[in-house]
C-alpha cells in the first residue's frame, strides 16, 4: 500500500504524520523504526496518526522512533493541531479539542487560520496547547534535580555550562537509573540565564524512545518550567498568580504558563510554532 506522510516540526522536534480517519493504516514497530531512521528511512523523532474521535475533533496516536507509544508529546500535539487545520478537520477560529494518550487536550491556533499552510521550512502557525495538570513533584536536593510527569516522565536537572555539558553520556545513564525503572525517564538538562533582565531557561533533552538528544521536547520544556518555579526561580507572574516561563531549546524559544500549586501546577499551557516541511510517500 502506498502511504503518504506529512512532515512537521515543533521547535526542531520533527514528526511524520498520517491521515488515518478511515482507519486503514496500522503500523508495526519495525515499520515505525524504519520510517524514523535517519539513514535508511525518512527520519523523525516520532510518528503520529490523526484518527476520528466520537467525542472530540480528532484523536492523536503517537509513537516514538523505537515503536513504543502510550505517552503524550507536547511538540507533537502542537504539530498535529496544525496538521488537522491543514486537512480542514478543524478551524483556527475556534478552540480545538482532541484525544491524546494521556487524556483530552485543548488547543488554539493563534496567528494562522485553516488552509494557510506555511511553505516548507518557514515559520508556521503558533499553537497554544493545554497540557495536563501536574502533581507530586519529587525533589532530589543533592542533585539539584526534580522528577515529575507532564504527559511523559521527566527528570529535570539544573546544571551550569549547558553548551558543553555531556548530555548524551549523562542522559543515557540517568535514563536507565534504577530509581525510574522499569519505564525509564526522559532527562532534561537546564541552565538558568538572564535575558532582558528576566530569567530564561536553556534546555537540552535526552529522550527515551529516541535514545538520543533531540532538538526539543515539549513535555520536557513544560517539566523544566514547572520545576524551575518549584525551585524558586523568580519568573514573571500575572495578577491572577499565573507564572510565565520562556524556555529556549536548540533552535526555538517556547513559552509555558501555568498556575503554581503545592508540589505541582494547574491550567498548564505550552505555546510555540508548528512548521510544515513537506511530504513523503512510501510502500508499506
Amino acid at each position: 500500500m502506498l502511504q503518504k506522510f506529512y512532515k512537521y516540526h515543533g521547535a526542531g522536534n520533527d514528526f511524520l504524520l498520517a491521515d488515518n480517519r478511515e482507519g486503514f493504516l496500522s503500523l508495526s514497530q519495525s515499520q515505525i523504526r524504519h520510517l524514523c531512521d535517519r539513514h535508511t528511512g525518512f527520519g523523525a523523532d516520532g510518528v503520529m496518526m490523526l484518527e476520528r474521535s466520537e467525542r472530540k475533533d480528532f484523536r492523536m496516536v503517537f509513537f516514538n522512533p523505537d515503536g513504543s507509544g502510550g505517552m503524550m508529546c507536547g511538540n507533537g500535539g502542537r504539530c498535529i493541531v496544525a496538521f488537522a487545520a491543514d486537512l480542514g478537520v478543524v478551524s483556527g477560529n475556534f478552540p480545538i479539542e482532541f484525544e491524546a494518550p494521556d487524556g483530552l487536550h485543548t488547543a488554539v491556533i493563534l496567528n494562522q487560520a485553516k488552509g494557510s499552510r506555511s511553505s516548507a521550512g518557514t515559520k508556521g502557525p503558533v499553537i497554544r496547547l493545554k497540557m495536563g495538570d501536574v502533581s507530586g513533584i519529587t525533589e532530589f536536593k543533592d542533585e539539584d534535580a526534580f522528577f515529575l510527569e507532564t504527559g511523559a516522565r521527566h527528570l529535570v536537572k539544573f546544571v551550569t555550562g549547558l553548551e558543553d555539558y555531556p548530555v548524551r553520556e549523562r542522559g543515557k545513564s540517568l535514563r536507565h537509573d534504577p530509581r525510574f525503572a522499569p519505564e525509564g525517564v526522559n532527562v532534561d538538562f537546564v541552565e538558568v540565564v538572564r535575558q532582558a533582565n528576566q530569567p530564561l531557561l536553556r534546555i537540552r533533552t535526552f529522550e527515551k524512545g529516541v535514545e538520543d538528544e533531540t532538538l526539543a521536547c515539549g513535555t520536557g520544556i513544560v517539566a523544566s518550567a514547572i520545576a524551575s518555579c518549584f525551585k524558586g526561580i523568580p519568573f514573571v507572574k500575572a495578577e491572577d498568580g499565573r507564572a510565565s516561563v520562556d524556555v529556549k531549546a536548540a533552535i526555538s524559544t517556547l513559552s509555558v504558563d501555568f498556575v503554581p500549586q503545592d508540589r505541582g501546577a494547574g491550567d498548564v499551557w505550552l505555546t510555540g510554532p508548528a512548521v510544515f516541511t513537506g511530504t513523503v510517500e512510501c510502500f508499506l
